[in-house]
């Protein structure tokens, strides 16, 4: 049985062309990619090692060993913070010993509700890593009403890309975001608590995040484009604050241009300068 860091070396394995490392072509090969003899000489590990890592036959590699990895296979700072965490999850840091899964709280400090308050007329909201919408701007709202993402008692962002038709139509980047979508939820408030979240989803969300769920695709950053219903494109920069006590995102939208500007202005004027929260 695999385990995630072994999911995440052998895909990232699969994506490199051996040309790209200076590494010469050694003909037909049974799967894409990097060759393990290839990675395995370049982390100065042994093929047999490698392949127990990736097959999650070992667990625990040195700390030296992983750096040896993220080096061989030229990792940027992002995919060297998730193997390291992706370490720590395979190796049994992460657990909660002891307990069953269990959903992530839901409960927004005060402070941050008037932090959101303070923010008006901005676009922003607070979520979790598993996606789950605990409060946002009316203005916000205002914007995404349209969207179907507001149509339950609870919305989550992670379940509406993955199952509701219409977030296909509102991101043209789709594949992008569902894969961002899929990442956060390795980095989510404990691994029972993304077990709970992709047993429940993988049931309805079908092959398109089942897939991804040992992909791995880290996301980079780029603007967040939305065709929105009224037929206006939204390009949005996206700043995160990370509530770390809260295992929370503080996340404000702002407008990349001024075409934007003015059709968040035009579509925000429904808000009433208030905050909705999400208990």
């Amino acid at each position: 049985m695999g385990t995630p860091l072994g999911d995440f070396i052998r895909a990232k394995r699969d994506s490199i062309q051996p040309e790209s490392l200076g590494l010469p072509d050694r003909g037909r090969r049974r799967s894409p990619g990097l060759r393990r003899i290839d990675l395995a000489a370049r982390a100065g590990i042994s093929v047999e090692y490698l392949t127990r890592i990736e097959q999650g036959r070992d667990r625990n590699p040195s700390i030296a060993v992983v750096h040896a990895l993220a080096d061989a296979l030229s990792l940027d700072a992002a995919e060297r913070d998730h193997l390291r965490h992706l370490t720590k999850i395979t190796g049994g840091e992460c657990s909660a010993l002891g307990r069953g899964p269990e959903p992530p709280g839901r409960d927004v400090r005060p402070e941050v509700l008037e932090t959101l308050r303070l923010l008006e007329p901005g676009l922003a909201l607070v979520t979790n890593r598993l996606g789950d919408v605990l409060a946002r701007t009316d203005a916000f709202e205002a914007v995404l009403a349209d969207t179907g993402l507001f149509d339950t008692d609870r919305p989550n962002l992670t379940r509406y890309v993955f199952t509701d038709p219409r977030a296909r139509a509102l991101f043209p980047d789709w594949d992008d975001v569902a894969d961002e979508r899929v990442f956060g939820l390795w980095h989510g408030p404990a691994v029972e608590n993304f077990a709970w979240f992709t047993t429940e989803l993988a049931a309805v969300a079908g092959p398109g995040f089942t897939r991804r769920v040992n992909r791995h695709a880290v996301p980079r950053d780029q603007v967040l484009r939305l065709d929105h219903p009224t037929g206006c494109r939204l390009r949005l920069h996206r700043e995160t604050l990370e509530l770390t006590s809260d295992a929370q995102q503080l996340v404000v939208h702002l407008a990349a241009d001024a075409e934007t500007a003015e059709a968040v202005d035009r579509l925000r004027r429904r808000a009433h300068g208030g905050l909705s929260a999400v208990s």
